[in-house]
């Protein structure tokens, strides 16, 4: 299984390096490829680096570590998508990142899936901070992500990848429950920015009674 991470941003970064660190095959995309080539020359010769067609073309899930407003122009670069599981890990915020731009009747999730209706379109990360992906920041806690999808291969791929990389995967329900995981990640960057907390703040579901 070969993974694309598409953006060098602070998300995706920490996303292909967590990816390498537990030796997954990593392919970073970028709409300028020499952006790509300098993250993956930082995380090892075993991570590949290109275009984001390129990208897109070699790898069975495609995370989309992009904020919302770039992601449609992205999907148009990516050529077909037929078949490929594409993870969302945006929030749609305004700019001050103090509130989200769409929601109720729909979500990021779901406008996306609309871009893109020949790929399986799974929900994750969008409530984990950047700082949070590495090992190394969260040994002494197992963080929770949410994983939401309408296909039942696509969700468990990306739960298995999510459990992989030493986290616990959370079935979110269907897609459209993307309407409530993302006010919950827009809430959590409440909590590290302006609240005081910083960019350690997570969410966590409990079920009381269990162990």
């Amino acid at each position: 299984m070969k993974i694309a991470v598409i953006g060098t941003g602070n998300m995706g970064a920490a996303l292909a390096s967590l990816f390498s660190e537990v030796n997954l095959d990593v392919v970073i995309g970028h709409r300028e490829p020499a952006n790509a080539a300098a993250l993956a020359a930082k995380l090892g010769a075993h991570v590949q680096a290109g275009g984001i067609e390129a990208a897109c073309r070699l790898a069975d899930i495609v995370f989309l570590a992009l904020p919302f407003g770039a992601v449609a122009d992205v999907l148009q670069a990516a050529g077909d998508l037929s078949g490929k599981v594409i993870v969302d890990i945006t929030n749609p915020i305004s700019a001050d990142f103090k509130s989200l731009l769409i929601g109720h009747t729909t979500s990021a999730a779901e406008e996306i899936q609309a871009l893109a209706p020949t790929a399986k379109v799974v929900k994750a990360f969008n409530t984990i901070f950047a700082q949070l992906l590495p090992v190394e920041a969260r040994k002494q806690n197992v963080l929770q992500v949410f994983v939401a999808s309408d296909d039942a291969i696509a969700k468990d791929a990306v739960s298995q990848l999510v459990s992989q990389v030493g986290f616990e995967a959370i079935d979110a329900g269907p897609l459209s429950n993307s309407r409530f995981i993302e006010p919950i990640g827009e809430m959590n960057i409440h909590f590290g920015y302006f609240l005081g907390w910083g960019p350690t703040a997570a969410p966590t579901w409990i079920r009381l009674g269990q162990s």
